[in-house]
C-alpha cells in the first residue's frame, strides 16, 4: 500500500474511541490478545464452538475472570494487533452493534441443529485464518464425545498461513438459502460501512485491475517476479472451499458473520506483495519517504529545513558526487536554496560572476520541481552545443530519477510535447525552441502543467531578435500561468530593477569565486595589475624577463610566447583574438618559435586526436591544425567543422591541448576554463570590448579543484589606455528590451501571436498585455517620443496592411482581431514576419511545377533567408555548377527565377539592364551548395568546389534543418500546401544529420557527430538499442580516444532516448485504448 494511500486512509478512518489495553476482551478479540489463562484459553477455544445464544453466559463468565500474574505476561502489546484501530470498532461501535443486531435478528431462523464443537473449531480457525489443516485434523483427533478439545500451542496472530487442500477430493459448497442470506446481508451491511472500509474495499479492486494491466504491459519491469493477485485469491478461494468441505457433514452450519468480516479483513491485511528484492523495496522505500518529506517540507513555507538534501532524496547527493565530484556546496548556494522568495515559489533572479557554480542552483531546483512537486520543467539554454552538452550530463540522472529528458534544439522537438501521465519530463531548448514550445502549450492549455522556467544567461534578453524572442516567451508566461515559477540567472547584469519589475520577481547576488581572480593588463614589456583604488586604475606588478631575438620581436610585437609559456604545456591558457583569422595566425606564430621539446608532451594523445579530426574530415585536415596540434595548440571559431570543434574541446578539457585561441563566442559557449586568460586584444572585429563581454572573457580565468587562483591579461596600446580604464572599472551594462529592434519585428510577432493564441483579441487586451513586457518598464528610455498606446495600435496596423490579421465587429461593437490563415502560420511556423509572405509566395509557385526528379527544388524552398546576406556568390563557379545540371532541373531554376543567361552573363563579368531579383539568385546558389552536401555529404569537398569556408558550408546546413522544421509547421496551417507536408518531414531528416542512413539511429543521441558515429559503427554498435546496454569500460577499450566519462554520458544518453521512445509509443498506445468519456449511450 503506497505511503499516499495510507495518508489518505489517516485522513478518512472513522475515529472509533480505542479499547484500554488492560479492559476487558470481547468476543471480536483474538484469541492470542485476550487476557486469559491458558486454562481459560481454551475455554476461550470452546466459545468458538458454541451457539450465538451463549454469548452472554461466556461474557459474564470471562469478566469476572481476575488476571494472574502469568496472564498480563501473556497480554498482547499494540504491534500484534493485525487490524490495528478496527477491532476498537467492538466497544459498543456503531457497526458492530448493528452486525450484532441483524445476526440476532436473523438466528432464530437459521439456528443449527446440532452445536458441534469440531465444526466450530474450523469456523474458528478459518475466521482467524491463523491454522493449518493439520492443525484442524489434530483437533479432530483429541476430541472425544465429550467434546473437549485440545488447545493448540498459541502461536504469532500475524503471521500469514495457507490451508492446503490439494489433497481433498470432494467438491465444497454452501447451502442456497445461507448463501443468499450472507449475499443479501452484506449488499445490506455494504451501504452502513463506514467510509475507510468501503475506500479500503474500492482500492483492493482498483489495484487488482491495475496489477492485472501491469503485468501484461509492455513495460513492467518486474513482469517476471511480481506475482499474481488473481492467483492469490484463487489460492485463498481454494482454501476457504477446503475449510467448508471439513464442514459439510454438519448441516450446512452458516458462518458468523462477524468471522466473515474479520475473514475478509484478514486476507485483505494479509494480501501478498509482489516479489521483489528486498534491497530494492528499501531504497525505495527510503528515497519515496524522503520525497514526501520534502513535499511537506515545500508545501510548509515558514520551515526552512527542507530536508535531506534541500527537499530531495539524498540519492540525488550522491549522483552529484558520483557524477559531478561535488561532494558540498558553496555557502551561497546554500544561501540561495534556502532563500524565502525560493521556499514561497517566487520568480528569482541570481547573479554570480562567472564559473561561481550557478547552474549546480538552477539543476536542484529543477530536480525538486520533477521529483517533489511532480511537475515539468523547461530549461532555456542560448546556444545549441550547450543544450546538448546538458541533455547529455542530465542523462543519468534521469534514468537513476525516472523522469524524462526532451531536447529542443535544431530540427529537434515535438510541439505540443508528449503528454505524459506516468512521468514528468525536463524540456532542455534553446531561445526559439523554447519560445514556439510555451506557444504549443498555452494552445493546448498545458502550461500550467511546466512548474518551473529557468533561464541561462538571462542578460541574453538585450541581445537583439534573440532578445526579442526571449522576452515574449517570458511575458506570455508571467500572464499565462500563474503557477509556473520563473529562475533566472546570469553573471553580467546591471539593471537588476528592470528585470525585477518585469519578471515581478526577487533578486539574490553575490561576488563570490570559488578560485580567487588577478586581473593585469600589459603595457610595452610590463604588466600591470588592475586596482581601481589607484589614480591610473593601473599599479606595476613585474616586468617580462622573455628574451627576444631581433625576429621574434618583429613576429610578436605583443609578447604573446612570453606570456603563453609562462604557464605551457603544464597548465591551460586561453587567447582570445580579434577576429577568426588573427586566430589561425597566432596559433601558428607561436608554434614557429616553441622550443621542440613542447611535442614531446603528451605526444601519442596528440597523434591520436591528429588521426581523428582527420577520420572526420574524410581524409581531409587544416593544414594550420596540423601544425600547432603537435605543439598542444589549436584555434576554436566558427570556422570549424561540428567535429573538429568537439574534438578539439575534449581535447583541451582532458589537458592534451594546452593553448586555444579563439573569438568571445567561446566565452559564452561551453566551460572551457583556464588558468590564464590573455586577451589579444580590447577589440572584437573594429568593436571596443564591452563590460559585459570582457568579465565573460576574464571570468574564464581559474579552475575550480585544480587552481588556487586565474589570472587575466588584457594586451594594450598606448592609445587605447584612456578606454581600457574605463572598461575595466566602469559597471555593467544595462540590459534594455530589444522589441523595437529592426523595425519593431518583436513587437510585431508578439501581438501576432498574442491574437492566434486568444491571449488577447482586443487593442485594449494588447495594449493590457504589452503594458506587462520589459519595453514597457523602459520605455520612457527606449522610445520617449511616442506612448505605449500609439506603437501598438501602429503595429495592429502594420499587421493588417501584411494581411497577417483582421479586424471584426464584438457583439458589444467593440473592434475583435483575429488573425488569418497566413497569420496562423506563421506564428506556429515560427516564419520571420519579413519573409512569411515571400515563402508563402514561393510554396505556392512551387506547386504549379513542382520538380520531384531530383531533390533540388525542395531545397530551394527550404533554403533560409537570412542566410543569404552572409554569402556572395562566385560566379564562375555559380556558372559551372548551373551547366551540370540536367535538363529539368535548369528548367526549374528558370521557373524560380533564375535564368541560364543571366548567370553566363554575370560570369562573363557583364553589365546587365534587365532586372533580375538577387535574393532568389544568391538564395539558389546557396541551394546549389545544399544539394552539392547532401549528394557529397562531406563538408570538406563542398567547401572547397564552392571556395567557402568548411565552417560555413556547416553552419548552412545547421540553419536549413531548423527553417525546414519551421517550414513543415507553416504547412501544415494551410490546407492548399497538404501536398508539402510529407516531403518536407523527410527532407528535415536528411538535412538534419546528412550522412549515410545507416549512421541516423546513432546521431539521433546528443553529443555524437559523423566521426563518432562512424566509430561506433565500425565497432558494431549500429543501432540505438545496440548502444543504450554498452558497457561503458568495453567502449573506452573499443573506441579511440574515448573517455569513461564521455562512455558514460554517451550510454545514459542512448538510454534515456530510448526510454523517451518507448515511453512515447505506450502513450500513444494507452491513448488508442482508453475509453472515450463522450461516447454516445
Amino acid at each position: 500500500m503506497s505511503s499516499e494511500f495510507e495518508s489518505e486512509l489517516r485522513v478518512k478512518r472513522v475515529s472509533v474511541r480505542k479499547r484500554s489495553r488492560d479492559g476487558k476482551s470481547s468476543c471480536l478479540t483474538p484469541v492470542k490478545k485476550k487476557t486469559c489463562s491458558p486454562s481459560h484459553s481454551c475455554e476461550a477455544a470452546m466459545y468458538k464452538v458454541q451457539l450465538h445464544h451463549h454469548d452472554t453466559e461466556w461474557r459474564e463468565k470471562n469478566e469476572t475472570t481476575e488476571l494472574t500474574p502469568d496472564m498480563q505476561d501473556k497480554e498482547c502489546h499494540s504491534d500484534d494487533d493485525l487490524f490495528g484501530d478496527y477491532d476498537s470498532l467492538a466497544n459498543e461501535s456503531s457497526f458492530l452493534a448493528k452486525l450484532d443486531d441483524v445476526e440476532h435478528n436473523f438466528a432464530p431462523a437459521f439456528a443449527p441443529a446440532c452445536s458441534s464443537p469440531y465444526l466450530e473449531t474450523v469456523k474458528h480457525g478459518y475466521a482467524n485464518n491463523g491454522n493449518t489443516v493439520a492443525e484442524m485434523r489434530n483437533l479432530e483427533a483429541h476430541s472425544d464425545g465429550k467434546h473437549k478439545v485440545k488447545c493448540p500451542d498459541t502461536e504469532d496472530f500475524t503471521v500469514l498461513k495457507t490451508v492446503n487442500c490439494r489433497d481433498d477430493t470432494k467438491s465444497c459448497h454452501v447451502g442456497n438459502a445461507d448463501s443468499i442470506l450472507i449475499s443479501d446481508l452484506m449488499d445490506d451491511f455494504s451501504d452502513d460501512l463506514p467510509s475507510s472500509q468501503l475506500m479500503l474495499q474500492q482500492e483492493n479492486k482498483t489495484v487488482t485491475k491495475q496489477t492485472s494491466s501491469e503485468q501484461s504491459g509492455p513495460l513492467n519491469p518486474f513482469r517476471g517476479e511480481m506475482s499474481s493477485v488473481k492467483e492469490d485469491e484463487d489460492l485463498i478461494r481454494h482454501s476457504l472451499n477446503s475449510v467448508t468441505h471439513l464442514a459439510e457433514p454438519v448441516l450446512n452450519r452458516r458462518r458468523s458473520l462477524k468471522d466473515h468480516l474479520k475473514s475478509t479483513m484478514t486476507g485483505n491485511a494479509r494480501a501478498q506483495s509482489p516479489q521483489v528484492s528486498r534491497a530494492k523495496q528499501q531504497k525505495d522505500a527510503v528515497v519515496t519517504k524522503e520525497i514526501n518529506l520534502a513535499v511537506k517540507t515545500i508545501e510548509s513555507t515558514s520551515d526552512v529545513d527542507l530536508g535531506p538534501f534541500f527537499g530531495l532524496p539524498s540519492k540525488v547527493k550522491e549522483l552529484f558526487q558520483k557524477h559531478r565530484g561535488i561532494k558540498e556546496l558553496y555557502e551561497w548556494q546554500r544561501t540561495c536554496l534556502t532563500l524565502e522568495s525560493v521556499q514561497q515559489r517566487k520568480n528569482l533572479i541570481y547573479s554570480l560572476p562567472t564559473s561561481g557554480g550557478k547552474t549546480l542552483v538552477a539543476e536542484i531546483l529543477i530536480l525538486r520541481e520533477l521529483l517533489c512537486r511532480k511537475k515539468d520543467a523547461l530549461f532555456i539554454l542560448p546556444y545549441v552545443a550547450i543544450v546538448q552538452e546538458k541533455v547529455r550530463g542530465l542523462a543519468s540522472f534521469g534514468l537513476e530519477l525516472d523522469f524524462i529528458i526532451e531536447e529542443y534544439a535544431g530540427s529537434k522537438g515535438k510541439y505540443p510535447p508528449i503528454k505524459r501521465r506516468l512521468k514528468n519530463s525536463l524540456f532542455i531548448a534553446t531561445i526559439e525552441k523554447g519560445h514556439s514550445l510555451v506557444n504549443s502549450l498555452i494552445e493546448a492549455n498545458r502550461l500550467e502543467n511546466v512548474g518551473l522556467i529557468v533561464v541561462d544567461e538571462l542578460h541574453m534578453l538585450g541581445e537583439g531578435s534573440r532578445g526579442a524572442i526571449l522576452e515574449i516567451t517570458l511575458a506570455k508566461v508571467l500572464f499565462a500561468s500563474k503557477t509556473t515559477q520563473i529562475i533566472g540567472m546570469s553573471a553580467t547584469l546591471n539593471n537588476v530593477g528592470d528585470l525585477q519589475k518585469f519578471l515581478k520577481a526577487e533578486n539574490y547576488s553575490s561576488d563570490f569565486r570559488p578560485v580567487q581572480l588577478k586581473e593585469y593588463v600589459k603595457l610595452s614589456d610590463c604588466i600591470y595589475e588592475v586596482d581601481c583604488k589607484e589614480e591610473d586604475c593601473f599599479k606595476f606588478s613585474r616586468p617580462l624577463s622573455f628574451k627576444y631575438s631581433s625576429n621574434m620581436k618583429k613576429m610578436d610585437p605583443d609578447h604573446l610566447i612570453a606570456l603563453v609559456t609562462e604557464v605551457i604545456p603544464m597548465h591551460s591558457c586561453l587567447m582570445f583574438c580579434p577576429t577568426k583569422k588573427n586566430c589561425e595566425n597566432v596559433a601558428g606564430m607561436i608554434c614557429k618559435y616553441l622550443n621542440k621539446c613542447f611535442i614531446q608532451h603528451r605526444e601519442k594523445e596528440k597523434t591520436d586526436l591528429l588521426d581523428e579530426i582527420r577520420s572526420a574530415g574524410n581524409g581531409s585536415i587544416c593544414s594550420v591544425l596540423k601544425q600547432t596540434i603537435p605543439f598542444g595548440i589549436a584555434y576554436h571559431h566558427s570556422g570549424l567543422t561540428n567535429d573538429e570543434r568537439k574534438l578539439i574541446e575534449e581535447a583541451y578539457s582532458a589537458g592534451v591541448l594546452c593553448l586555444l585561441t579563439c573569438t568571445s563566442t567561446l566565452a559564452a559557449g561551453v566551460n572551457l576554463p583556464a588558468r590564464r586568460v590573455i586577451l589579444r586584444s580590447p577589440y572584437v572585429a573594429t568593436e571596443f570590448l564591452k563590460r559585459n563581454q570582457y568579465k565573460q572573457m576574464v571570468g574564464r580565468a581559474g579552475r575550480a579543484g585544480i587552481d588556487t587562483s586565474g589570472e587575466s591579461i588584457l594586451i594594450l596600446q598606448e592609445k587605447d589606455k584612456l578606454l581600457a580604464k574605463a572598461l575595466v572599472s566602469r559597471p555593467l551594462e544595462n540590459c534594455y528590451s530589444n522589441l523595437m529592434h529592426d523595425n519593431r519585428k518583436g513587437l510585431q510577432s508578439l501581438i501576432l501571436s498574442l491574437i492566434g493564441l486568444n491571449i488577447s483579441r482586443t487593442p485594449a487586451d494588447i495594449h493590457e498585455f504589452v503594458s506587462c513586457t520589459l519595453f514597457s518598464v523602459q520605455q520612457e528610455h527606449l522610445s520617449s517620443e511616442k506612448n505605449l498606446w500609439d506603437i501598438t495600435m501602429e503595429t495592429v496596423s502594420f499587421l493588417t496592411e501584411k494581411g497577417l490579421i483582421m479586424s471584426t465587429a464584438g457583439s458589444h461593437g467593440d473592434t475583435v482581431l483575429e488573425v488569418t490563415k497566413l497569420g496562423r502560420a506563421t506564428y506556429k511556423g515560427s516564419i520571420d514576419l519579413s519573409y512569411c509572405d515571400v515563402l508563402y509566395s514561393d510554396l505556392k509557385r512551387g506547386l504549379g511545377g513542382l520538380v520531384l526528379d531530383s531533390i533540388l527544388h525542395l531545397i530551394y524552398l527550404v533554403t533560409p533567408y537570412d542566410m543569404v546576406a552572409h554569402c556572395k556568390p562566385d560566379w564562375m563557379i555559380y556558372f559551372r555548377q548551373f551547366t551540370q545540371l540536367t535538363a529539368v532541373e535548369q528548367n526549374m531554376a528558370s521557373m524560380v527565377g533564375v535564368p541560364e543567361s543571366y548567370i553566363a552573363k554575370k560570369a562573363s563579368g557583364q553589365s546587365l539592364k534587365k532586372g533580375v531579383d538577387s535574393l532568389t539568385v544568391n538564395r539558389f546558389y546557396l541551394a546549389f551548395v545544399l544539394f552539392a552536401l547532401l549528394k557529397e555529404t562531406n563538408v570538406w569537398v563542398v567547401a572547397d568546389k564552392f571556395n567557402l569556408a568548411r565552417g560555413f558550408v556547416q553552419s548552412l546546413l545547421g540553419s536549413s534543418s531548423a527553417f525546414c522544421s519551421c517550414v513543415v509547421h507553416f504547412t501544415e496551417e494551410l490546407e492548399e500546401f497538404w501536398a508539402y507536408r510529407a516531403l518536407f518531414i523527410e527532407l528535415t531528416k536528411r538535412l538534419t544529420y546528412c550522412v549515410k542512413a545507416e549512421l541516423i539511429p546513432l546521431m539521433e543521441v546528443a553529443g555524437i557527430l559523423e566521426a563518432r558515429a562512424k566509430q561506433l559503427y565500425g565497432a558494431g554498435y549500429k543501432t540505438l538499442a545496440h548502444l543504450a546496454n554498452a558497457d561503458p569500460n568495453v567502449l573506452t577499450k573499443t573506441i579511440q580516444n574515448m573517455s569513461k566519462r564521455q562512455a558514460n554520458q554517451m550510454v545514459a544518453s542512448a538510454k534515456m532516448l530510448l526510454t523517451e521512445k518507448a515511453e512515447a509509443l505506450q502513450e500513444e498506445v494507452d491513448e488508442l485504448l482508453t475509453f472515450p468519456s463522450d461516447l454516445p449511450s
